[in-house]
């Protein structure tokens, strides 16, 4: 858009925004001990450093998801509130102006957002969350000045928490993120409080959930709150540049591959202070080397998490040789096979090696889980921790609950919804763009195939049970994770029991327990599963 001509009457706002960082501070993927190129705080600072020195006044603001997501936070900081977080010495260095909770910030409960508002300096926002008594739970806006302009950032979370992490939050209410900005606006406008307003609402442009109320789309809020300026959203791990009406609306890529920055000219002429000219760009991090400052400002966390990394995860390793956790005889993940990863077209000795520590930590009878990483494999020779958190990720903790063989099947039908309906003259099996495939999980303790040359939920065929068809009555023990439990189990209604077993350490320490015990493990496959249907 063209830029009005010079006068002294026109300010220029620049805001310049993150999202989903996942505590990539430095710049280093620790499961693999790997320097990063294009990614990393370190980089943003660089970047926001470089436009402050040429005078270039901005506003920096978060959207979320920035204390969870690597070893650094999961495993070392998070769980140690007694040390200052470093993920909070960075954002205040920066000089950050409000931080939107995410829905990673409550995988590690209340306790861990607590500490956040206690550490940074600025505010923590989430205008849609409230406790029983309908107090917020967090600062619902903030009011910023630039240039003698007023700016209000109103946060929003993501609705969708209490089905992730609905026992971390228990006495909270989550609500329509649309319709609370609506309402906020409204209010700001008819009290005069704010000349500009700004929503950072950590969720993607369309319902992740919540298709027919839209309480998850952040596109909603554009239709729902037009007189908005600017839109930052998040969550999504995807680039997004686009305008709707008056509304700028952007989001980067996670772990601070981008930012994304919003310029506004305002026209200040006595009266209400109007945009003449609204532009947003999705700036690259990979031009920019990182900044000397901040990676020195927080070294010493790097290197605790690396020294984390060494001592095999914080316990105890083999004798003598430092942080080897175990060895594996050989490689455990075949090359990719018919077009999708191996591991998830048949059974690999990863995913079994998984599922057999759940069963073997909760008893259960049938055990659930994800290939969380395409890449996911456990190569021959010493194994430390950053091998087992390649294949396992995330925090969860484990569950057990009482499934009947109906519900049990009807699980599997929603995970086997993943594949494409095999068509004739297909050559390779494809997944459903709309099913992801953290939405697809393999099961060890029964056996069945998986027919794609059928219909969503009429795939799994010959399912059995210790040599016998399963019957719909049959009750059975399953383990799955804290986050399948929630999000689909328990949201979707396909189980009606309720968990009544949970771990007491994330399914992650428990392969490392499993390993440990073992010392040299074997790629070892049940062969209980496979895919038929196509030619």
């Amino acid at each position: 858009m063209m830029e009005p001509a010079a006068s002294h009457n026109l300010r220029k706002i620049v805001i310049i925004a993150t999202s989903d960082v996942h505590g990539n501070l430095w710049g280093y993927r620790y499961e693999d001990g790997l320097d990063t190129v294009n990614d990393g705080l370190a980089r943003v600072a660089a970047y926001v450093r470089e436009l402050r020195e040429s005078g270039t006044e901005i506003l920096l603001i978060d959207n979320g998801d920035v204390f969870q997501g690597n070893m650094l936070t999961d495993d070392v900081y998070n769980k140690r509130p007694e040390d200052r977080h470093p993920v909070a010495s960075a954002l205040n260095a920066m000089g950050y102006a409000a931080l939107t909770l995410g829905n990673h910030e409550f995988n590690f409960g209340l306790g861990l957002i607590e500490r956040i508002r206690q550490e940074l300096s600025f505010p923590v926002l989430a205008a849609n969350v409230w406790d029983t008594e309908g107090r917020p739970f967090a600062d619902p806006y903030v009011i910023l000045e630039q240039h003698g302009i007023r700016i209000a950032v109103i946060g929003l979370t993501n609705p969708n928490v209490p089905r992730w992490d609905g026992g971390k939050v228990e006495g909270l209410r989550f609500g329509h993120m649309a319709e609370t900005a609506q309402a906020i606006a409204a209010s700001l406008r008819a009290e005069g409080k704010a000349d500009l307003i700004v929503i950072s609402a950590h969720a993607g442009m369309v319902a992740e959930f919540d298709e027919e109320g839209g309480s998850d789309a952040a596109g909603r809020i554009a239709e729902l709150v037009p007189e908005a300026n600017v839109l930052l959203v998040g969550h999504m791990h995807i680039t997004v540049n686009q305008r709707i009406g008056n509304t700028v609306i952007g989001g980067p890529r996670d772990r601070g591959r981008e930012v994304v920055r919003f310029d506004l000219t305002v026209e200040v002429d006595g009266g209400q202070p109007k945009v003449v000219s609204r532009e947003v760009t999705v700036v690259d991090m990979s031009g920019w080397e990182p900044d000397p400052e901040l990676r020195s400002m927080v070294a010493g966390a790097h290197e605790e998490t690396l020294r984390f990394i060494a001592d095999g995860g914080g316990g105890s390793s083999i004798e003598g040789e430092g942080g080897i956790l175990g060895y594996a005889a050989a490689d455990f993940q075949p090359e990719e096979t018919a077009g999708l990863p191996a591991g998830r077209v048949q059974d690999t000795a990863v995913i079994t090696l998984i599922q057999r520590a759940m069963l073997e930590a909760s008893g259960a009878d049938v055990a659930a889980t994800s290939l969380f990483n395409d890449n996911a494999d456990l190569k021959q020779g010493p194994l430390t921790y950053a091998d087992v958190y390649r294949i396992y990720p995330f925090d969860n903790v484990l569950y057990v609950v009482t499934v009947t063989g109906k519900e049990l099947k009807a699980y599997m039908e929603a995970s086997a919804s993943h594949f494409r309906q095999w068509q004739h003259g297909d050559t390779n099996i494809t997944a459903d763009p709309e099913v992801p495939s953290y939405l697809y999980d393999m099961f060890a303790g029964v056996n069945y195939q998986i027919d794609i040359s059928q219909p969503v939920g009429q795939r799994i065929i010959h399912l059995a049970y210790r040599g016998r068809p399963l019957a719909d009555t049959d009750e059975l023990q399953l383990a799955v994770n804290n986050y399948r439990y929630s999000s689909l189990l328990k949201a979707s209604g396909l189980v009606s029991a309720v968990k009544h077993w949970e771990s007491d350490c994330s399914v992650r320490e428990l392969l490392v327990h499993y390993i440990r015990e073992r010392q040299t493990i074997v790629p070892e496959v049940d062969h209980n599963w496979s895919i038929t249907g196509m030619d």
